[in-house]
């Protein structure tokens, strides 16, 4: 296939098609007329021999052949817009630019309160927006439409660019009149005691649980399964400072990431130890869009994330 023959725009009106899996959407999201889509649509078929959408019950679907194309299309949107765009330097000083940054309280509390006091001395005019995770999509995140998302990902688009922040161990943390804390704490007296569970929620969707799908809920309770044992979960929350406080006004246990946990070393009223079992360590990413990988006042952001996440406490 020689590409000096073919209409480039055909790719971002396929990136559109993929992105909306729908033709009145994506012609929306281009700004030009379905009938002009639905064309575009009819030649993307005849160049590929491939149907690219196709109609299932849960609407229009891509094609393997489209899902394998998508990041392609992407990376070469991204390089081209790179390519056509000026140059321009960041001047974090007299910025004025807003980031929105996907993260959860554990990672507002450790690094991004971090962030905050370092843009006060360096980018006093720049502002920060940060979301939760079921605040955004994959697709949102891909569109550029937020800068970045810092969490723990099981999967991710092909696409996205990553970059480890740290790795995690566990703590537990109870109140200083916890039953458990007079002593160490073991095992046995671990399930003796009620818990607290909090996790991070899934990208893209808030879901309830449930103590009956204990072996589903995470690090701690997969840790537990694996040498045979369940804990008595008495409360369920996905705000890590949250538990923090419900465990110090309660005779509840919360196990945590160490650097959430270790925040409340220096408060007398709680007891930090190690878990009586071994937990596998979790790792934070940080994850950006190829169409923001370019770009100076983010390639700024990703550096000082990157210095600020060195210097925090895990112990």
């Amino acid at each position: 296939m020689n590409i000096r023959r073919i209409d480039l725009n055909l790719l971002v009106y396929l990136n559109a098609l993929l992105k909306e899996r729908s033709v009145s959407q994506a012609a929306d999201k281009l700004d030009i007329t379905q009938p002009a889509m639905s064309n575009a649509l009819r030649r993307l078929r005849e160049l590929l021999g491939d149907p690219i959408l196709v109609r299932t019950s849960a609407g229009m679907s891509p094609t393997e052949r489209a899902l394998a194309m998508e990041p392609l299309v992407v990376e070469a949107l991204s390089r081209a817009e790179l390519a056509l765009q000026p140059v321009e330097s960041f001047n974090p000083t007299n910025s004025s630019r807003t980031f929105r940054i996907m993260a959860s309280d554990y990672i507002e509390s450790t690094l991004i309160c971090l962030l905050v006091a370092r843009l006060g001395e360096i980018a006093p005019n720049v502002s920060l927006d940060v979301l939760t995770p079921s605040d955004v999509s994959f697709s949102n995140l891909e569109r550029g439409d937020i800068d970045m998302a810092i969490n723990r990902f099981d999967h991710l688009p092909d696409s996205f660019h990553q970059k480890s922040i740290w790795r995690d161990n566990f703590s537990c943390l109870m109140g200083a009149n916890h039953p458990a804390s007079k002593s160490k704490l073991t095992v046995k007296s671990y399930l003796e005691s009620q818990h607290i569970w909090v996790s991070k929620t899934g990208i893209g969707v808030g879901t309830g649980m449930s103590p009956k799908y204990s072996q589903k809920l995470g690090w701690v309770d997969e840790a537990l399964a694996e040498i045979g044992h369940k804990r008595n979960i008495a409360l369920f929350t996905r705000h890590y400072q949250v538990a923090s406080y419900l465990a110090l006004h309660s005779n509840l246990i919360a196990t945590l990431p160490s650097r959430a946990a270790v925040l409340w070393k220096d408060d007398p009223r709680i007891m930090i130890c190690k878990p009586p079992f071994p937990i596998v360590p979790i790792e934070i990413k940080m994850i950006w869009s190829p169409v923001l990988h370019h770009n100076t006042a983010h390639k700024w952001l990703r550096n000082e994330i990157n210095e600020l996440a060195g210097t925090v406490q895990s112990t």
